[in-house]
Formats: structure tokens, C-alpha cells, sequence
């Protein structure tokens, strides 16, 4: 009978599945989606590679289980900074704060890492779809604002969006990217 590390066998397989989604995250971040095999995230995490069986079938199906969670935890942070926003304007601000912020703990890493790889076409979609529903609050609220179609002019702020994010992870501070970014944002809308 294995060892287990917790009060029950399910908070046991908890915490294994757990480590062995943060050691594929830092494998992917590190050396990228190709490195991420049973055998790498298996040893970084302190399992055998035949653990890594026991809960994801295969490498695709852990880095589909990535980008999900990494998108669920996203869109919690963000309807929880929404939820008493009313007005268009503080959306945006909310929204973009909020995005920073989880870009200054590192959360967009393994997404950026992704969007990097050779994924599938459906692979792809699916990202591609997670983000789209991500950013419809902000879509919404730019809508609002500027009563037009948010579609170019949400590329455009998405635009500004990314390059706050990338000063955040190079060490900037989020509060004050984000004040410079949503004073730029004020103005052109």
C-alpha cells in the first residue's frame, strides 16, 4: 500500500494531481510545452513517471488541464473585482487592475508559454475561446463607453493591456503600470 501525506486518500490524490500541475507549469514556463512529457513533470514533482498516469492520461491532456484552471482562476479574480462595479468607465479600470495584478503573480506565464507552442488547431480554439471569454467584460465596458463596436478598438486596448503586462512581469509595479496605462486609455477613449 503507497504512503499517503494526508488525513484521506482523496486529499492525498489532491495534492499529488496539484503537484504535478505546478511542476508542469514550471517545466512549460522554463523549457517550454515540448519538455512538458509524464517523465520530466513526474520527476520535477517527486513521482514516478507511472504516477503521472493515475491522473492525466497524457502530457496534451495535463496542459489542456493548465489552460483551463489557469483561465478559471483568471475569470474568478475578475468577476470578483467586477462585482459591484456598475459603471463602464471603473470596469475597465477594475478589469485592467485585475489583469495586472495576476500577471504580477505570474499566472499568465504558462499561457504565454502556450501560445508559444506548436499546439493543435483544436488546442488552439479552445485557448483562443477561453481568452475571448475572458475579455468579454472588457468588450462590454468599451463598448459602453465608446458606443461603437468594441472589436478594433478592443484590440487596441488589448494592445496596451499586453505591454502593461509584460513591464509587470519584468518587475515593474502593477499600480503604477496600471495608473499609466488607464491614464493612456482615458484619453484616447
Amino acid at each position: 500500500m503507497p504512503k499517503i501525506n494526508a488525513a484521506t486518500v482523496a486529499e492525498h490524490r489532491a495534492q499529488q494531481r496539484a503537484a504535478l500541475i505546478q511542476a508542469a507549469v514550471d517545466v512549460l514556463v522554463e523549457q517550454g510545452a515540448t519538455a512538458v512529457t509524464p517523465a520530466a513533470v513526474g520527476a520535477r514533482a517527486g513521482l514516478a513517471r507511472s504516477s503521472f498516469y493515475q491522473y492525466f492520461p497524457s502530457a496534451a491532456a495535463l496542459l489542456a488541464t493548465i489552460v483551463e484552471e489557469s483561465f478559471t482562476a483568471a475569470d474568478a479574480a475578475t468577476a470578483q473585482a467586477l462585482a459591484d462595479v456598475r459603471e463602464p468607465a471603473a470596469r475597465i479600470d477594475a478589469f485592467i487592475r485585475t489583469e495586472l495584478l495576476i500577471a504580477a503573480r505570474g499566472a499568465h506565464r504558462p499561457a504565454k508559454a502556450l501560445m508559444q507552442a506548436d499546439l493543435p488547431a483544436e488546442c488552439l480554439a479552445r485557448v483562443h475561446e477561453l481568452h475571448h471569454h475572458h475579455y468579454a467584460p472588457l468588450q462590454e465596458a468599451i463598448a459602453a463607453v465608446t458606443g461603437d463596436s468594441p472589436d478594433l478598438t478592443g484590440q487596441l486596448v488589448g494592445g496596451v493591456v499586453q505591454a502593461a503586462m509584460t513591464a509587470v512581469e519584468h518587475g515593474a509595479d502593477p499600480d503604477r503600470v496600471a495608473d499609466h496605462a488607464l491614464a493612456l486609455l482615458r484619453h484616447g477613449l
